[in-house]
């Protein structure tokens, strides 16, 4: 069995990716964060002069989106940590528990969102300095589109459920720009009710964009995973010309690391220093093909007693029920 957390080998003189892609992660936030204030600043003087409340709403959500950031920014700092004997996986979860942060600020954003848009469409009311806002309001959008476009590529590229969610959050209240822009269009045109109904809109598609994300979250705390990953390591697992069967695979999403049990069979003939080195082959196959690999514990058994069945002690089991002692 082979278990190690960081192959420095493998890393040929470079920085460990672990600590790479959170670096990266933090960069992402950092930027975004930046874009989004500065996009809120400068809307909030427009809404000082026009008294748009369209355009107060985005506002306020542009500082709620850049705020979302913060708690993220935290959980990239604290998955740094090096694990401890109390949390001996790490600090990793920490991002995924941001992530479900964002969604819920998201949620709210949505249902405040819908509340304004509602009464809208019984009290209309009429927006000063129609050019301003709009201008506001673009501005609103392009900021935003950048922010998420920073955060979502960042986050693929990094394996980050969450900093791909907040991506989504700043996209949304990107199309929350839109709408005051459709709205100060539907005003221009003399039907002011444009705006609440673009409003209503928006809050549909905040919904659909949280039960997404949201759905990707809690399957990663539940250690669910796209099951595609545990054929790919199988696959990865079998270029090693040694093993002779892959039994069991189980991988599971530590924030954006994964971590991952392999058991493989090898000839009975085989020493332990050569299971061992059939072993480190393995790990070293599994880090070309899975880019966020973080940890692998390769368990190796001889082809006679080839799979976990082989390791269970009836003494200590009742049919479905847990092992337990005497």
């Amino acid at each position: 069995m082979i278990t190690d957390h960081r192959d420095h080998d493998h890393f040929h003189g470079t920085i460990d990716p672990a600590l790479l892609t959170t670096e990266r992660g933090i960069q992402a936030i950092k930027w975004s964060l930046a874009v989004l204030m500065l996009t809120a600043l400068v809307q909030a003087v427009v809404v000082t002069v026009t008294s748009s409340v369209g355009l107060l709403a985005d506002t306020i959500h542009n500082f709620g989106d850049a705020a979302t950031g913060i708690p993220l920014w935290i959980a990239f700092l604290m998955t740094r940590k090096k694990p401890t004997k109390r949390f001996n996986y790490g600090l990793g979860r920490v991002e995924d528990i941001a992530g479900i942060f964002i969604l819920v600020v998201m949620l709210l954003s949505g249902v405040a969102t819908a509340y304004l848009a509602i009464t809208r469409l019984f009290e209309p009311y009429h927006i000063q300095h129609l050019a301003a806002v709009g201008a506001a309001s673009l501005l609103g959008l392009v900021g935003n589109e950048v922010a998420a476009v920073i955060r979502i590529r960042t986050g693929r590229a990094i394996g980050s459920a969450a900093l791909i969610a907040d991506g989504h959050h700043a996209r949304i209240d990107g199309l929350t720009s839109l709408g005051v822009l459709v709205g100060v269009v539907g005003v221009w045109l003399g039907f002011p009710q444009a705006d609440p109904i673009v409003g209503l809109g928006i809050s549909a598609v905040v919904f659909k964009i949280v039960w997404d994300s949201g759905a990707s979250l809690v399957t990663r705390l539940l250690d669910g995973v796209d099951p595609a990953v545990l054929d790919e390591v199988q696959h990865a697992a079998q270029h090693v010309t040694e093993v002779r069967e892959v039994t069991e695979v189980r991988v599971r999403w530590v924030g954006h690391r994964l971590s991952a049990e392999i058991n493989i069979a090898v000839d009975s003939e085989l020493s332990v220093e050569e299971g061992h080195r059939v072993a480190h082959e393995v790990r070293h196959e599994l880090l070309h093909h899975l880019p966020y690999l973080g940890n692998a514990t390769i368990h190796v058994d001889p082809l006679s007693a080839s799979g976990e069945l082989h390791h269970r002690i009836r003494e200590h089991q009742h049919g479905e029920l847990p092992t337990h002692s005497h």
